[in-house]
């Protein structure tokens, strides 16, 4: 068996997220039906970096797939290029060793949140609209706030398959460019739900409802109803997945 690891990046709009569902549309579903005809397979399965919610988007991806024999990557991407929706689009394609794995090899992952401050007809299916003025600093005080080895029960979405919910989170911070605001946000692992409900409780920080020693003590609570109400999925990225393997092109 081979294995190869697919780089692409994809518009979460009109998907239910990564990850199949019962008579949902999903990228995973969509990608494995036309990855299937290429190779008039019935059935191909592919395995995700991790889950995406419905409506969240991903610059950067990555999922792995077995074949019995080795393929030409040049023909596979553009073949799958040609065949995929325009939301969908394939990068790269490396092979990679056969213990190398998608999700459980990763090391570090990387979010992106857009938050616009006027309204554009462009970026409304894709950040979310915020015209009242936001305390950037107090947010950024925040977000230091998460830095570290901690439990975010508080930020994760409850009832959840997970072990634990210890997270390394290496990077957090707000920035501001003219009337865009841009989360970036980087953790060895994340939880169902967790960057959109940080964003929801720093927002509602940068608004003054919320004071930088509540804050902390919601990070304490371990308990998700003491954070606020999740930020809206469609200004959520996936930016980046960090490995330590070798991607043979």
């Amino acid at each position: 068996m081979k294995r190869y690891f697919f780089k692409i990046s994809y518009d979460g709009t009109s998907y239910f997220g990564w990850q199949k569902q019962p008579k949902q549309l999903s990228i995973q579903e969509t990608i494995e039906k036309d990855l299937s005809k290429i190779h008039s397979l019935r059935e191909v399965s592919i395995v995700g970096c991790g889950r995406t919610d419905a409506g969240v988007h991903a610059k950067e991806y990555y999922f792995h797939w077995e074949s019995e024999t080795a393929i030409n990557k040049t023909e596979i991407k553009y073949k799958l290029n040609k065949m995929l929706p325009d939301g969908i689009c394939i990068h790269e394609i490396y092979e990679v060793e056969n213990e190398a794995h998608a999700r459980f090899s990763a090391k570090e992952r990387s979010y992106e949140y857009l938050i616009n401050t006027s309204k554009n007809p462009f970026t409304s299916y894709h950040s979310w609209y915020i015209s009242k003025k936001l305390d950037v600093a107090k947010m950024n005080a925040a977000a230091n706030l998460l830095i570290g080895k901690k439990d975010f029960t508080s930020f994760a979405k409850i009832h959840t398959d997970v072990n634990n919910h210890i997270c390394q989170l290496n990077y957090a911070k707000w920035i501001q460019k003219g009337d865009q605001i841009t989360f970036e946000i980087r953790a060895n692992r994340f939880l169902r739900n967790m960057v959109r409900a940080i964003v929801g409780t720093c927002v509602d920080v940068g608004f003054n409802k919320i004071q930088l020693d509540e804050f902390k003590r919601i990070i304490e609570a371990k308990e998700r109803q003491q954070a606020s109400s999740s930020a809206p999925a469609k200004g959520l990225y996936l930016s980046k997945v960090i490995y330590d393997l070798e991607l043979k092109n």
